[in-house]
């Protein structure tokens, strides 16, 4: 029989397989639901705002000049379409592997392993990037301090955190990104103000600061179309960890209420975050000053006479960090845990802990970071762009699986005369298409341009490691699809004990 998951847990992703199977022996594979609304919009929105903005921003707009509004804008949409696509299968299938398992459901099982596999690669990068960042930061306050040990100090701090129930990770999460996005309004309206009343902005520009600055000093497109193109390495890099709200589906409280709400309106406020903030920086500075005298954001306190600039942005990009390395760990951890399930990662990942909680993706998570302290001496801070150049192919890549397992969902309803989506995607299936296009476009243009095509050769090494490890090490249940549970709703029926009267007795 069966096993059900009781009120407030959720099983990993399918029903068990056939009796005596691995995965149906490992019974203490549920996830709590502790997350709601708040919590989840707050982890797709922070995870959304983080490096991409307060330190990528500076590259991207050096490729580009004001024009790279445009690409933020370009991208924005198209990644509106793929958090469309994921919030429709989200619904349907609520379960904590996400797009891993749609991929493997509705692609094969090889896509499935091929793309959980890759979102982990992108985590694992990013979040390395994210704590020698952190340990950066921390030296501003105490530099006669190591840097690694600001890395293993934070690693094993939300390590723990990780480890305790998921509603914790979410307040957590939630109050990270409060305080982001507190600072990046107060950055909008300290720009704004500096452009109305004529305020000389500070930081070292001579330039007054205004709209014009948007137009002059070589034009919108300074570097041309080919700078606009150019620029989608890092523009697409900075929308990359918004599709954990995917992941949250598995352990939301109310999928169907809270993940159309949070994917409705999560990719509209990061748009208009970037779009804003990065128009009112360059219309206080000319584009080639942004970043050139420190930090734009720092420019922008200073601009107000607020002498402690520096120490309230080091704050801010602190939390940032933490907030990001927090969202890796989690959303690395889950879909590991989802891969267990579909038989192509270890059987231990698929354990939780008393509190709900896959503790095995979590240790394994820590010991990816401790590479960070390994390496944080070895970094420089000049490969960022080779950093976010990787993950940029990372994140697309599952950006386009998703999308493929989408299309297939919809053939597959139309096909089978399956009932209708309570969350359809929009303006299918031209939307669809069109996204899919815009994201091998990405990729084209990362083999393009000379500082960003090794992470085309990294990732085509990559993925070809993974189709050689899925042909040799999975085997059983791990080469079946997976077999999603159905959870959309039927048609509203008619209330028949409404319609009639009830009967005498029963």
């Amino acid at each position: 029989m069966q096993q059900t998951p009781t009120a407030g847990q959720t099983a990993g992703h399918r029903a068990p397989a056939s009796p005596g199977s691995a995965i149906e022996k490992a019974a203490d594979t549920f996830l709590n639901r502790g997350l709601n609304v708040r919590h989840i919009r707050f982890i797709a929105l922070g995870s959304a705002i983080g490096t991409g903005l307060f330190y990528g921003s500076a590259s991207a707009i050096q490729k580009a000049g004001p024009g790279v509004l445009l690409a933020y804008m370009i991208g924005g949409a198209a990644v509106f379409m793929v958090m469309r696509a994921l919030g429709e299968m989200a619904v349907r299938h609520p379960v904590s592997g996400s797009f891993g398992q749609y991929a493997s459901r509705y692609l094969g099982p090889r896509a499935g392993f091929v793309t959980g596999w890759t979102y982990v690669f992108e985590m694992a990068i990013v979040a390395i990037a994210d704590v020698t960042a952190f340990s950066i930061y921390m030296g501003f306050w105490f530099p006669d301090v190591e840097r690694w040990i600001w890395v293993l100090a934070i690693i094993f701090f939300l390590a723990a955190l990780n480890l305790l129930n998921v509603k914790v990770f979410g307040e957590l999460e939630f109050w990270f990104s409060l305080i982001k996005v507190a600072a990046i309004i107060g950055m909008i309206a300290g720009g704004a103000a500096i452009i109305v009343f004529g305020f000389q902005a500070g930081g070292g520009s001579a330039v007054a600061p205004g709209l014009d600055n948007l137009v002059e000093h070589g034009g919108f497109f300074p570097h041309g179309f080919e700078g606009l193109l150019a620029s989608f390495a890092v523009v697409m890099f900075a929308f990359g960890g918004i599709e954990t709200i995917g992941i949250t589906a598995g352990e939301a409280a109310d999928p169907k209420k809270v993940i159309p709400k949070a994917v409705n309106t999560v990719p509209v406020r990061v748009l208009l975050f970037y779009v804003l903030t990065l128009g009112v920086l360059m219309s206080l500075f000319p584009w080639n000053e942004v970043g050139s005298n420190g930090s734009p954001f720092v420019q922008i306190f200073s601009g107000l006479g607020v002498p402690a600039a520096p120490h309230i942005l080091n704050a801010v990009v602190i939390t940032a960090a933490l907030s990001a390395i927090n969202s890796d760990i989690f959303g690395a951890g889950r879909i590991l845990f989802g891969l267990s399930r579909q038989g192509h990662a270890p059987q231990s990942f698929a354990k939780v802990s008393r509190h709900g909680v896959p503790w095995m993706t979590v240790v394994m998570m820590t010991g990816i970071l401790l590479v960070g302290v390994v390496l944080n001496a070895a970094i420089p801070e000049d490969v960022f762009v080779l950093i976010a150049s990787i993950a940029t192919f990372a994140t697309v890549w599952v950006w386009v699986m998703i999308l493929a397992s989408h299309v297939a969902m919809k053939r597959e309803i139309a096909r089978k005369g399956l009932r209708a989506s309570e969350f359809p995607s929009p303006w299918w299936p031209a939307a669809s298409v069109l996204a899919i296009g815009f994201m091998a476009m990405v990729i084209v243009i990362l083999g393009v341009f000379e500082d960003t095509r090794v992470a085309l050769y990294v990732g085509a090494v990559w993925l070809g490691l993974l189709l050689l490890a899925y042909r040799l090490w999975v085997r059983g249940d791990g080469l079946v699809r997976a077999d999603l549970v159905d959870e959309t709703a039927s048609l509203p029926m008619v209330d028949t004990a409404k319609a009639s009267p009830a009967p005498a007795s029963l």
